[in-house]
């Protein structure tokens, strides 16, 4: 378990200063934050990563004390996709979607303030959340065409349906680089926030969000995601289809 995580839950954990956890969370109120936590590798995604957020975010799901989730990365990105310096393997692609419904599914509403590179698997988990902030600095895009995979999170439904099927098809067949400011002018998130304001901004909106009765809170996420993401689950399943059908035809022939 990681020790953050550990911490949380069970109370004091002591590590080696070598050993800092890939996800930091912090309770403020009835507020948990979550933060990827690999600065020196622009919080890219490794397994370890992905496991421990998906165990905060369950976890949480499950605490009555917890009312908002808030997700952001350290260092000078939110998340630059998963890591690419070890080849993908099934597990890696079992964890990124379990994240991706993890957080589309969790009763509390999600938010995420992300900043710098904001890339790949990051940005559809950053679309997986229901409220989406942006340091002014942060940059978008979506490579995995272009390195011959194909994307995850849901990415098919949640993009479209966020900025329309058109800009959808552009931004992840071409790849191309969008600044904050054309995400926030296409509907890809919801402000775009001067790097010094976003702390404040975010916890204040989640501050907002714990004063909702929870049932409330969830029923709404509930039923928006129920017609707005009708065709979430399907896409989760068709992109790790696609995904496995991608890697064997990347596979070298076996001798």
């Amino acid at each position: 378990m990681d020790c953050a995580l550990s911490r949380w839950r069970q109370g004091p954990c002591y590590s080696l200063p070598m050993s800092e956890p890939k996800l930091l969370l912090k309770r403020d109120s009835a507020v948990l934050t979550l933060v990827l936590n690999r600065p020196n590798k622009l919080n890219a995604i490794d397994n370890e990563l992905a496991a421990s957020l998906l165990e905060a975010l369950d976890t949480a799901a499950a605490d009555s004390s917890i009312r908002v989730i808030r997700i952001a990365g350290s260092g000078r990105a939110f998340c630059a996709g998963r890591d690419v310096s070890e080849a993908p393997t099934d597990k890696d692609l079992e964890l990124v979607q379990a994240v991706a419904k993890s957080i589309v599914g969790n009763p509390k509403p999600v938010v995420a303030a992300v900043h710098g590179w904001t890339v790949g698997a990051g940005l559809e988990w950053m679309l997986n959340a229901d409220i989406v902030y942006a340091c002014d600095d942060t940059k978008f895009k979506l490579p995995e065409a272009s390195i011959g995979v194909f994307v995850t999170g849901g990415l098919v439904a949640t993009l479209p349906a966020a900025i329309g099927l058109t800009r959808a098809k552009a931004l992840m067949l071409l790849g191309d680089e969008i600044s904050a400011r054309q995400a926030a002018d296409w509907g890809l998130v919801y402000r775009v926030l001067p790097k010094e304001e976003m702390d404040a901004v975010t916890m204040d909106a989640c501050q907002r969000l714990t004063e909702l009765k929870p049932q409330t809170a969830m029923q709404f996420k509930r039923v928006l995601n129920m017609f707005g993401l009708e065709g979430f689950d399907k896409a989760i399943n068709e992109e790790t289809n696609v995904q496995r059908i991608l890697g064997r035809s990347a596979a070298p022939p076996s001798t």
